[in-house]
């Protein structure tokens, strides 16, 4: 296996837009099946800033999805959202909510997620669109970047042991 380690690569290609790409070592299908199933979701989300308590996944356009982590501060962290597109394994698009800032739904992102796979790796593309530029800039100083990085790092290993 080749490492992929902290190789995703963040970009603002406009004021409401913030792409992330990367490669992982795994066939796009078992990519796909680490990031939608609900208990393999919980061995990657939350990479090394805590524990996963829930995820509910209800894969189906309009359907809802949950996640939940216990963070390592000892505070919660959650985010929601609804499913606008599935195209499995190539293509899903959400909402995403973090339940920690006023009116989450209000200021909800876009996410569209796509997968294309080449030589039994597969390229990811996350473009996360947010309503304004205050929304995308609250986004990257979160420190949204260093903790993808560890929860794509885990997807990556997770994504590895499947067959």
């Amino acid at each position: 296996m080749t490492t992929s380690s902290g190789s995703a690569v963040v970009t603002l290609p406009a004021d409401t837009q913030i792409l992330v790409t990367r490669e992982f070592d795994a066939p796009r299908r078992l990519v796909w099946r680490a990031y939608t199933e609900p208990e393999l979701i919980k061995r990657w989300w939350a990479g090394l800033r805590g524990n996963v308590t829930s995820v509910e996944v209800d894969l189906r356009v309009g359907g809802r999805w949950r996640y939940v982590m216990q963070a390592n501060g000892g505070f919660e962290v959650a985010f929601h959202g609804e499913y606008r597109e599935i195209a499995a394994p190539e293509r899903l698009v959400n909402t995403e909510a973090y339940e920690g800032i006023p009116e989450p739904d209000a200021n909800a992102a876009l996410v569209t997620m796509t997968l294309v796979e080449k030589e039994e790796r597969t390229f990811m593309e996350v473009l996360i669109e947010t309503r304004d530029k205050d929304g995308r800039d609250a986004i990257i100083n979160s420190g949204m970047e260093s903790g993808m990085q560890e929860s794509y790092d885990a997807l990556e290993q997770v994504a590895a042991t499947l067959k």
